[in-house]
């Protein structure tokens, strides 16, 4: 009996982690559709000012803004987006994965990365694995804010003006579809050229600043990198929760078929039980009437 008695106790166990899981599938699918409306809500101003970039970029004033000008490159910067929490399958590994190879390859070049990590996974990832961090930012919980990323912004944003780092990569997750995420490598300084699909400038088309160039543009600039990081978070908590509810149904299912598995376990060893049972009774009145 005590057999029956540790299979009963493991279906109990399980069955308490299938409702966990199966609670857990039912909020992160409710969190997905809020990400997707955070995701759609920051398009429009991310689009708008990626067009005045596109303008700035071809535009030819008489003040070039650091940000604009490409240079050789002696260090680099990555600003990193994970995930806070955990069982998001291999949300996280496949994008350190991805920015482990961009690194080696900066490595064989002998040119030195520096990091900015955002999320509790990162931080904790490169504090084992190493590498040069110079800023973190974490626990951006449900709805990631703009006012919690500006810290690790600046930080990187004073770098590349110094001097310090002379390219900066943003790196994250994309939400494709709710079962399908990818890691993406995006590079916002310098800023290049960006395509207006089709769009083009006059010839000899030209600003107007006001108060001066250099105070205006570089306001502009630093509200573009910010709109990008911020999207990136957006997008990767999107990302995070599809995840999680493809990873927690699958869990779910798996405990399913555990529970299936011991259940016909106790039941095969309750038989033997019973069949033992009796066996002895059958073999106790034999010999008393023998």
């Amino acid at each position: 009996m005590s057999g029956e008695k540790e299979i009963r106790s493991k279906i109990s166990s399980v069955k308490n982690m299938q409702k966990i899981t199966s609670a857990m599938e039912k909020v992160a699918a409710s969190k997905i559709r809020k990400a997707q409306r955070q995701m759609e809500a920051s398009r429009p101003y991310a689009e708008s000012i990626r067009r005045v970039i596109g303008h700035l970029s071809q535009a030819n004033p008489d003040y070039k803004h650091p940000f604009l000008i490409e240079r050789d490159v002696k260090r680099v910067g990555m600003i990193v987006i994970s995930t806070d929490r955990g069982l998001c399958g291999g949300l996280n590994s496949n994008l350190f994965k991805s920015v482990i190879g961009e690194m080696s390859k900066w490595a064989e070049q002998d040119i030195e990365v520096h990091l900015t990590l955002v999320g509790a996974k990162a931080v904790n990832f490169f504090r084992r694995v190493g590498g040069k961090v110079v800023g973190t930012a974490t626990h951006l919980g449900d709805r990631p804010s703009v006012n919690d990323l500006l810290g690790a912004i600046k930080i990187m944003l004073d770098e590349y003006e110094s001097g310090e780092i002379d390219r900066l990569f943003l790196l994250h997750n994309v939400f494709v579809s709710a079962m399908s995420q990818k890691p993406t490598t995006t590079t916002l300084l310098p800023v290049s050229a960006i395509d207006l699909g089709g769009e083009s400038l006059q010839e000899h088309w030209d600003y107007i600043y006001e108060p001066d160039a250099g105070e205006l543009l570089d306001d502009v600039l630093q509200r573009y990198i910010e709109s990008q990081v911020y999207r990136g978070a957006v997008e990767n908590f999107a990302c995070e929760m599809a995840a999680k509810m493809v990873a927690m149904k699958s869990a779910t299912d798996n405990a399913g078929e555990i529970i299936d598995d011991l259940q016909l376990a106790y039941n095969k060893a309750r038989q033997a039980a019973i069949t033992q049972e009796i066996s002895e009774i059958v073999g106790g009145a034999a010999a008393v009437s023998g």
